[in-house]
């Protein structure tokens, strides 16, 4: 009992060994955006087999992986994402380590995602809208990834 006791003390500090996404000193971005992105994959409360695919091939893309390393980053943020209690440890993580135009690069894979089953619900919204402000991303420029997400789904259908 007093471990399980000392164990959750070092969690709270950040003291090394404790376990969990940014506890270890794991504050990678590619987790902290893949659990971000699962999260509003997640929203409308079914992340469909296109919606994980398209997650997984969107990491790979935008970080360079294989598809190995694409299937871990996409495990790890999303077990990450159910150990989270807020959307802030991510996005501190991106804040800190992307530059504005990686951040708003980032928006623009959020809207992907969301957009993946043909239309964005209500809670996907509201998600991408609460990981704009934490990110420091205007609303304008939200908007604009929005709208460049809806013309690609739509440039899509038109063209399948």
């Amino acid at each position: 009992m007093f471990e399980a006791v000392k164990e959750f003390l070092r969690t709270l500090s950040g003291e090394e060994g404790a376990r969990g996404f940014g506890r270890d000193g794991n504050d990678d971005p590619r987790v902290a955006a893949a659990a971000l992105l699962h999260h509003v994959a997640e929203a409308d409360g079914v992340v469909s087999g296109p919606e994980r695919a398209r997650l997984k091939r969107m990491l790979a893309e935008a970080y360079g992986l294989s598809d190995t390393e694409a299937a871990a980053v996409t495990a790890a943020g999303e077990k990450a994402d159910a150990e989270a209690v807020d959307l802030y440890h991510f996005t501190s993580v991106l804040l800190r380590r992307l530059s504005a135009e990686e951040r708003l690069a980032f928006v623009q894979l959020l809207w992907r995602v969301a957009y993946v089953d043909g239309g964005v619900h209500e809670l996907e919204d509201n998600i991408v809208w609460r990981v704009c402000e934490l990110l420091g991303v205007s609303t304008r420029d939200r908007m604009i990834a929005k709208r460049s997400a809806e013309d690609r789904l739509r440039e899509r259908s038109e063209g399948a």
